[in-house]
């Protein structure tokens, strides 16, 4: 049964801020905020549909359980609709045979997908609203819209007063990346991203003036902000994991991270350094590889090309290695079968894929989750736009549990030390908007 939606248009004669949009979507359960801040990026996103997407309230949902690609790839025909939602990393135990029994504080679902009652689609000064006619009349949306325009943000971001621990401590992490290089050498795995967890216990906090904060501080690309009943996901990903448009497959693996520099000269000098470290572009160029392998399994014959290889693009906080490899789709394959092939994203994994992941669990304390795993939309006609869930704040108002991550990549040139400060570098952000530097 296809839900055929309606759509109002119109072009703003006020700036709708993020503010107000946060401030306003608290009234619905479920939300979904995909925001590409696009007028502050340095670089222009050619893949981008939306500025800024908001899915409000659910006509039906999808909940966790077996055989999730099966099962989305079933709902998105039934419905034919828009479609939101996240995969947690560890959907890769209905992948693989492996397993997830590792500390979980956040106890999140594995999966998690609406058709909205509402989208909210916002670029440059135009918004278009995406409606079910059967649902709400068009007065009703005018009022809605109406509602957006006129509210008055009242919150205002105060820092929470948490006590933020690390669940392995610095000779722990150096310990445990020595045994990991141990693998690489004897020919286990060639790389493997290792992360650790900061979390805070009986946290209290206002999840969207912290997303805000967060957002302020660390503007990215592929930003979100997600609460469904007592989970919260405040997320500063600057990493696509995988896009469709047409029939085109666009990944964009992110491997290499340096600080910025102090001045114009010192980011020129700094970029050119990342570009030309050799251990920065063997991370890159393993993800790389991974990535077209698991694109050729979906893709036309020939059709998997390495579009930038190296790229460096810069944000606020970082200058990031950036590679694009795209494919064209087979014919008759379901997205589904994409996303599946390529999940989890190899950026958060190692190669061999499957080895890594087994070593990960041995060796990370934390049950990974909804971190490093995936959010985004998919549309009527099968396009789809899915971020990787990093630099994210996350956290369970029912146990006051917050919880954020941060890894590197673990290959045979990794310096422990440097490795644990790139760690610390990329929790940087997330504690300064706790309020801990």
């Amino acid at each position: 049964m296809k839900n055929s939606r309606s759509t109002i248009s119109q072009t703003l004669d006020i700036e709708i801020t993020l503010e107000k949009i946060l401030s306003w979507s608290q009234r619905f359960n479920p939300v979904v905020i995909l925001n590409s801040n696009s007028k502050k990026q340095f670089q222009d996103d050619k893949y981008k549909s939306d500025d800024l997407l908001i899915a409000i309230e659910s006509i039906e949902t999808l909940l966790s359980g077996e055989n999730v690609f099966d099962s989305l790839k079933s709902f998105h025909q039934k419905h034919l609709d828009w479609i939101f939602g996240y995969l947690s990393y560890d959907l890769k135990t209905q992948i693989e045979k492996l397993h997830s029994n590792n500390f979980d504080g956040i106890l999140a679902g594995d999966y998690y997908f609406f058709c909205p009652r509402y989208i909210f689609g916002f670029k440059g000064q135009k918004l278009i609203v995406h409606y079910l006619p059967e649902s709400d009349s068009a007065e009703d949306v005018y009022k809605l819209i109406e509602s957006l325009r006129n509210f008055e943000p009242v919150n205002r971001f105060i820092k929470p007063e948490l006590q933020i621990k690390s669940r392995i401590n610095k000779n722990e992490y150096i310990d445990k990346v020595d045994k990991i290089k141990k693998h690489i050498h004897r020919g286990d795995i060639y790389e493997m991203n290792y992360c650790m967890e900061f979390y805070a216990e009986n946290a209290v906090i206002n999840p969207f003036a912290v997303y805000l904060e967060l957002n302020n501080l660390s503007p990215m690309p592929f930003s979100a902000y997600f609460h469904i009943n007592n989970h919260y996901l405040m997320c500063a990903s600057p990493e696509r994991f995988l896009a469709m448009r047409g029939n085109k497959i666009i990944s964009q693996p992110i491997k290499g991270t340096a600080k910025r520099g102090a001045t114009g000269q010192e980011d020129k000098m700094i970029i050119e350094s990342l570009k030309n470290d050799p251990k920065e572009q063997a991370e890159n160029v393993m993800i790389v590889d991974l990535v077209r392998n698991d694109l050729s399994r979906t893709a036309t014959r020939g059709s998997v090309i390495v579009e930038e290889l190296f790229g460096v693009k810069s944000f606020h906080q970082l200058h990031q290695m950036v590679s694009t490899v795209t494919s064209e789709l087979k014919k008759d394959v379901p997205f589904t079968e994409v996303i599946k092939n390529a999940f989890p994203m190899g950026s958060m994994t190692g190669a061999p894929k499957i080895r890594a992941m087994e070593l990960i669990e041995e060796y990370e304390s934390t049950k990974r989750g909804i971190y490093s795993g995936s959010i985004g939309y998919i549309t009527p006609d099968g396009d789809f736009d899915f971020n990787v869930i990093i630099r994210s704040i996350i956290y369970n108002a029912e146990n006051r549990y917050l919880s954020f991550m941060a890894g590197s990549a673990i290959t045979n040139s990794a310096d422990p030390e440097r490795e644990y400060e790139e760690c610390l570098l990329k929790a940087a952000t997330m504690k300064k908007v706790l309020g801990l530097e």
